[in-house]
């Protein structure tokens, strides 16, 4: 069985690629701050408590679990933070990464898939968005992805350290067994806001514009089911494993999902239809965001093979679950 170290494994998206990897026969070790993540979230492999900014830590925990790879999601996510604390997100973001490879490289490790985002691109020139899309980032935490992704481009041609760069849509959904879910603090992703609003955790669920020219005037997103996102990077991860090359990958459906279509969709997964207030159009909000994954499907085998309902269904059970947890 070979061992993956999981950077940001108790988080989110890193929580359900450690399902996927178990599924698929690898020993995930997590490695987690836990700034973000859960301990609960720690379920398939060891717990490795540090920071990716800590070489002495990294250093030891490469030289106990040997890995052969290294998937990489621990980073600041929230867009709004990084406008007002740009500095936190170059550092961990960026500085974090570097000694992450850093790390890495002194083990002997030379494979890496790297938690990347459709923020690298900006506002859409192109739609459905490809990878060759122009990258024109709006905000610290897309340029701070960038900057990752154009270090590890560099890592790849001069020193032949390998990558995959996932770039996320909108990761979405739960584990249907109820194991795990989408569990921030605050919470300002759009379905978990819905789903407290049908908890009555919240007033209403806010659209932040409807005159943008879309079919029912709110904004399109492109929601990918978080087990289908861990799909593709066990793919990635068994491609770089034998021997494949560095490549970037859209993590896409190809079809987007308006605001009013999310809440009604929610609507129908907790059976009530949810109170809305529609406001003014919040800066920086692209009207349509969509990704192109034919690469994906061409070079990894990958397409999402869960609908927007899945994504609802599981996601309104992990929520329920909590709430009557007292969580």
């Amino acid at each position: 069985m070979q061992t993956v170290l999981v950077a940001g494994g108790a988080g989110y998206v890193g929580s359900h690629c450690c399902l996927a990897l178990a599924e698929a026969g690898f020993r995930p070790v997590v490695f987690d701050d836990l700034s973000n993540g859960h301990r609960e979230h720690v379920q398939w492999g060891p717990f490795e408590a540090g920071d990716i900014r800590d070489r002495a830590r990294l250093d030891a925990v490469f030289a106990a679990h040997r890995p052969v790879a290294v998937l990489h999601f621990a980073a600041r996510i929230e867009v709004g933070e990084s406008v007002k604390n740009p500095g936190a997100f170059f550092d961990n973001n960026v500085g974090g990464t570097i000694t992450l490879i850093e790390a890495a490289r002194r083990a002997g490790v030379n494979a890496l898939v790297f938690s990347s985002t459709c923020a690298t691109f900006g506002d859409p020139v192109i739609l459905p968005m490809p990878e060759t899309h122009p990258q024109a980032p709006l905000n610290p935490y897309g340029r701070s992805k960038l900057m990752v992704e154009q270090a590890l481009a560099d890592y790849d041609r001069y020193v032949g350290f390998r990558s995959a760069v996932m770039r996320y849509f909108n990761a979405a959904g739960a584990d249907p067994q109820g194991r795990i879910g989408e569990w921030h603090e605050p919470e300002t992703h759009a379905i978990p806001l819905a789903i407290q609003v049908a908890l009555g955790q919240r007033p209403h669920f806010t659209i932040f514009g409807d005159d943008y020219d879309t079919r029912d005037g709110t904004a399109v997103r492109d929601y990918v089911h978080v087990l289908d996102l861990a799909d593709a990077h066990v793919s990635a991860l068994r491609r770089l494993l034998a021997g494949g090359a560095s490549e970037s990958y859209n993590l896409g459906t190809g079809a987007g999902t308006t605001v009013r279509e999310l809440v009604d969709g929610v609507g129908r997964a907790v059976g009530q239809a949810l109170p809305v207030q529609v406001a003014a159009r919040r800066p920086g909000d692209a009207p349509v965001l969509v990704g192109d994954n034919a690469k994906a499907r061409e070079q990894l085998g990958w397409r999402p093979s869960r609908d927007l309902d899945a994504i609802l269904s599981s996601a309104w059970r992990w929520h329920q679950a909590q709430a009557q947890a007292g969580r």
